[in-house]
């Protein structure tokens, strides 16, 4: 008889119960897309069981270099009927729409779920601040500031709250099946570029 040893471990949800990380462990990735020219972005939400089965999509907007993109995550998120399924929150970046930038603290209290922003490269955070204050919004610096840390898995980066980094990269590793990037993200990302552009673009 051959014994099937499945590793599984467990990560502490803000405010709520242990829960194990395990090839089902459902996510819910975050990716927006949206042309030039825009005033909203199209942001779309895929949960998927680790980074396998497709389980829902949520969809809602937001302004584009607007403030509205966290309040209305934690609003879409709290209202849809996969709520109580969803386990974690991975972000593309922390902005939507340009500089909408997602509070990702506020996120993760008022959903009661870590969140993990994934980062292709390491942000150059003068350049940032830069482009902010062109359009007169520097003030959102503090904002990017309170995401706090920026650390390497691999070949990619990433952001959390409510969550540990060990336990961050154990879920980011899970879920990225098919690429380097996650595959909740990067379902997302083509969903939403699919929709607005006509067709996918390549990378997440």
């Amino acid at each position: 008889m051959v014994k099937l040893l499945i590793r599984v471990s467990w990560v502490q949800i803000p405010s709520g119960p242990l829960f194990m990380i395990k090839r089902e462990f459902r996510i819910l990735g975050i990716d927006d897309s949206y042309r030039r020219g825009d005033k909203e972005t199209l942001i779309i939400g895929t949960i998927l069981r680790g980074g396998q089965l497709l389980d829902g999509i949520i969809t809602l907007k937001a302004k584009v270099d607007g403030d509205d993109a966290t309040e209305n995550l934690i609003t879409a998120i709290k209202k849809s009927r996969h709520y109580g399924q969803i386990r974690c929150i991975m972000l593309n970046g922390i902005a939507v729409g340009g500089f909408n930038i997602i509070d990702i603290n506020q996120l993760s209290q008022k959903t009661k779920f870590p969140v993990i922003v994934v980062i292709r490269k390491m942000p150059d955070f003068r350049k940032i601040e830069k482009a902010l204050g062109k359009i007169g919004q520097s003030e959102k610096m503090k904002l990017i500031k309170k995401a706090g840390k920026v650390y390497k898995a691999g070949k990619i980066y990433f952001q959390i709250s409510g969550i540990s980094k060990n336990k961050a990269e154990e879920i980011i590793k899970l879920a990225a099946t098919h690429s380097l990037i996650p595959e909740p993200i990067r379902l997302s990302h083509l969903i939403a570029s699919g929709i607005v552009l006509g067709e996918n673009k390549p990378r997440a």
